[in-house]
């Protein structure tokens, strides 16, 4: 998400600085007001996340300190010297059982450990300081780091069967086109005074599951080269068991986004083959990151 946000300033133009571990901590408060204090920033975009949904439930503290903790500081911090706080929340702070994509306000109940990091980290935030977005995104993936596309990829290379789970319903997410949502808000918040702050979701336009979003992966990835996979069997959840529960049905509604800031989402399959056409060479071999 990070490098995402970077590559699309090379268009917005803002004076964009980054920071990362080890030099900057958001679970160490000292280091967060010692580099605010250090720089004069108008505006902080919190990217950084702990995102092992499995791990988190052996990790509890970690996941907690760097989704829940972490945010709190950063918006503390802000606070003091009132610097506006854009933070990057999930799906996974609802528990699912809502057949409709959720709205902003429907109430939250998160079934892993994960989801609980995360609504603590929205709850801090929303607690700490009032000038603060709060995205909320679902199904996250790009042509940088791990994440599900590089990891259907990389066994349909290698497979002839792959299983995927085919009852886990929401919506994928390029975070190309999250960068560019959030650098949109930024704009506006950069050019006027009436800010509409609050919480919003922002994902890929229409509802899928895991396994048709494999199809898919696959269908277009043959584009680009040859894959040894030959079905792509569905499975259910039960099939396939994991240490953290996953909400059964995460889709966002974003209609407040494109309502209040005129931000549009474009349909996931669209935004799979931008990312799928960068991602892969001509002979369909997957650029890994150095």
């Amino acid at each position: 998400m990070g490098w995402e946000l970077l590559n699309a300033n090379q268009e917005c133009g803002f004076d964009c600085e980054s920071l990362d571990t080890p030099e900057f901590d958001i679970t160490d408060r000292g280091a967060v007001e010692t580099t605010l204090e250090r720089e004069k920033f108008s505006l902080m975009i919190n990217a950084a996340a702990y995102t092992g949904v499995d791990k988190a439930e052996s990790e509890r503290d970690k996941a907690f300190a760097v989704n829940a903790e972490g945010p709190r500081y950063l918006a503390l911090e802000c606070a003091k010297r009132n610097i506006p706080l854009i933070h990057i929340s999930t799906d996974y702070v609802f528990d699912g059982h809502k057949r409709s994509p959720y709205i902003e306000t429907d109430a939250l109940g998160p079934v892993c450990v994960y989801g609980e990091s995360k609504a603590a980290g929205e709850k801090a935030v929303r607690e700490a300081f009032d000038r603060h977005m709060i995205l909320r995104t679902s199904w996250l993936y790009s042509s940088h780091g791990n994440n599900f596309v590089k990891a259907i990829l990389g066994l349909a290379g290698e497979r002839e069967e792959l299983k995927v789970v085919a009852d886990q319903h929401g919506c994928p997410t390029y975070a190309a086109d999250l960068a560019a949502a959030i650098l949109g808000i930024a704009k506006h918040i950069e050019r006027t005074r009436s800010v509409p702050w609050g919480i919003y979701h922002y994902c890929g336009y229409g509802v899928t599951t895991w396994h048709e979003f494999a199809q898919k992966i696959c269908e277009l990835a043959r584009k680009h080269g040859s894959l040894k996979f030959t079905e792509i069997k569905a499975i259910s959840t039960g099939e396939y068991p994991t240490a953290a529960k996953r909400p059964p049905y995460s889709a966002l509604d974003c209609s407040k986004i494109e309502r209040i800031f005129g931000i549009q989402t474009r349909p996931w399959e669209e935004s799979l083959a931008d990312m799928l056409a960068a991602l892969l060479t001509h002979e369909g071999v997957c650029k890994e990151d150095p």
